[in-house]
């Protein structure tokens, strides 16, 4: 399956999402292919600090040219692009391949509005007989009870359509920069962390099939 993690507004955490999916779906004994598509290349820098510092299982990167290439893609279980919108050309390819679309939304309404247009976007590239699932979670949540923010942010994503909600959310935590910045999974360098829980919730919402 090839999903595209994607977003129109930069700071949504793609690479982050991508990178660890990458290395969670490696541990689960996947075939995984991830292709950074994001000319700000932050995956390709994260898999390199991975690389040099030796950890297992190692996350494959393929060039954004195999966007192009289904058979090629279609040995890998599992395909994961990362791209952003300073490469519009590439960001339509992968929306064209894709068969499941992944948003992850920060908790303000300019990322509301901003996913509004990306699935206008999506509905300008693909037919209504070839559109991918898309589906869309709360990414970089608020932590103290008082700041509402991401509830209402998650009700106004329930309501759009074209776009299915993922009700597990992604807080943010200082756990998911300081893992990424050494090349690890969150789930990695704490297992019993917050942010390591939170994180396999949303990864068995994605793929309940490689934990069921």
């Amino acid at each position: 399956m090839i999903t595209l993690i994607g977003s129109l507004k930069g700071g949504s955490g793609k690479s982050t999402i991508t990178f660890n999916l990458a290395v969670w779906l490696s541990l689960a004994e996947q075939n995984v292919l991830a292709i950074d598509a994001d000319p700000q290349a932050t995956l390709t820098d994260v898999v390199d600090v991975r690389t040099e510092e030796g950890y297992e299982p190692p996350v494959i990167l393929g060039n954004k040219k195999l966007l192009t290439n289904r058979k090629e893609l279609d040995q890998y279980d599992e395909v994961l692009v990362d791209v952003g919108t300073a490469d519009l050309h590439s960001f339509k390819q992968a929306i064209a391949v894709a068969d499941r679309i992944v948003v992850p939304v920060p908790p303000s309404q300019a990322d509301i509005w901003s996913t509004q247009r990306f699935l206008r976007l999506i509905d300008s590239v693909v037919s209504d007989s070839r559109r991918p699932e898309v589906m869309g979670f709360i990414n970089r949540a608020d932590t103290h009870r008082a700041i509402r923010e991401s509830d209402e942010a998650a009700a106004a994503l329930v309501s759009l359509p074209g776009i299915k909600f993922i009700k597990a959310r992604l807080a943010q935590r200082t756990a998911f920069r300081r893992s990424f910045s050494e090349g690890l999974g969150v789930f990695e360098m704490d297992p019993r962390s917050k942010g390591a829980l939170e994180w396999n919730a949303l990864a068995a919402v994605l793929y309940a099939h490689v934990v069921g």
